[in-house]
């Protein structure tokens, strides 16, 4: 018998996550309790209620710009060894405990030198937490693999060096790189060294692009920068039209969208989040559904936890009531989302046909 599709139920399923930020994802407890260990008084609020709240009113700002500016705070707390590793070290229990069993979390390397760490020192100590947060999880039954990749601000110039940084650690946890950040002024195209190290070590990366700016940012991360997936890509709608008189009839693509569709370019979704940047207007026009029926590889992801107050379950539930999807859907997603991992064939393929396919059947009845 099929499980019913509720929020608590889908909190059981295995779940596959590819763009979360660690600066985004703290605890409001742990961002207060470190502020007061490390003397930031820079908190709008003390109490870890109240913080949260203040966290998910400021972000839903309508612009990414905007949206942005409370990173200031968890990228405060965030400048020793000891808050890096638990921070990390938090983020994988807290998505174990959602039912969790793969993620890729990025972090900003250059946000976290303010107190002297080398980039190497920084991505050592997420790491480090990434593997304890491991063995937490483990040891209250909850499997999970956590990956990491390193992030370059756009509007900056040290994307070669988190590159490089990206690479130097490939072995030990990295498994891509990225570029964040505003995008109107900062093309993808001005990091194209990044990009060619990237693609000479024959490694992986994604772009944020077609977030916060249309088809010439999503054109230039694919044409020139050769990403292997897209960070949000919501404006690529601007590449597709419906009839007016049919808008749940069939779709034409144009040729941007329709290499990203043949291509299997993924794109990183992120439902709450791109209402809260004013990327969509409303979760029931954001153009996921659009996109799964015009067959481009979409994937369900959290973005910032504390700043959209989200998990993937809740992403999950408030996609399930609004476009009427059931388990089938819900799995497809998660598989598209392991098969768009940056982690080897194999291990892709064992966490979907091992975990993913099996628990959703026990779901499914």
């Amino acid at each position: 018998m099929t499980t019913p599709l509720t929020l608590e139920t889908i909190r059981q399923a295995p779940k596959a996550l590819l763009h979360d930020h660690l600066d985004g994802g703290l605890r409001p407890a742990t961002v207060v309790d470190i502020a007061g260990q490390v003397g930031y008084d820079g908190l709008p609020a003390t109490d870890p209620e109240e913080l949260a709240t203040w966290f998910r009113t400021r972000s839903h700002s309508g612009s990414l710009e905007r949206y942005l500016e409370p990173f200031s705070h968890t990228v405060a707390v965030m400048q020793t060894p000891d808050a890096l590793f638990r921070v990390a070290a938090e983020c994988v229990e807290d998505l174990a405990a959602d039912a969790v069993v793969y993620a890729e979390v990025r972090f900003a390397p250059e946000l976290h030198i303010e107190g002297g760490l080398s980039f190497d020192a920084v991505t050592d100590a997420v790491l480090a937490g990434f593997a304890d947060g491991e063995r937490r999880a483990a040891a209250a039954g909850r499997d999970i693999t956590v990956r990491c990749l390193v992030t370059a601000m756009r509007h900056a110039a040290l994307s070669r060096e988190i590159a490089e940084l990206a690479i130097r650690f490939r072995d030990k946890g990295v498994v891509g790189f990225d570029i964040a950040g505003a995008e109107a002024g900062h093309p993808p195209s001005r990091h194209l060294d990044a990009f060619e190290y990237m693609r000479d070590h024959n490694a992986r990366f994604t772009i944020h692009a077609g977030e916060a700016f249309g088809l010439p940012s999503i054109h230039e991360a694919i044409a020139f920068c050769g990403a292997d997936r897209l960070g949000h890509g919501v404006r690529i709608t601007d590449d597709i039209t419906v009839d007016p008189e049919d808008p749940d009839g069939p779709v034409r693509l144009g040729r941007l969208a329709a290499i990203l569709r043949d291509k299997r370019i993924p794109l990183e979704l992120c439902p709450s989040s791109n209402v809260q940047t004013g990327a969509v207007g409303s979760i029931a026009e954001h153009p996921f559904d659009l996109l799964a029926r015009a067959r481009l590889r979409v994937t369900i992801n959290t973005d910032n936890r504390l700043m959209s107050d989200t998990t993937m379950s809740k992403e999950m539930a408030v996609l399930a009531e609004t476009f009427g999807y059931g388990w089938t859907d819900l799995q497809r997603f998660m598989v598209n989302a392991m098969k768009s991992a940056f982690i080897p064939f194999d291990q892709r393929v064992a966490i979907i046909e091992e975990v993913i396919k099996p628990r959703f059947a026990v779901l499914v009845g």
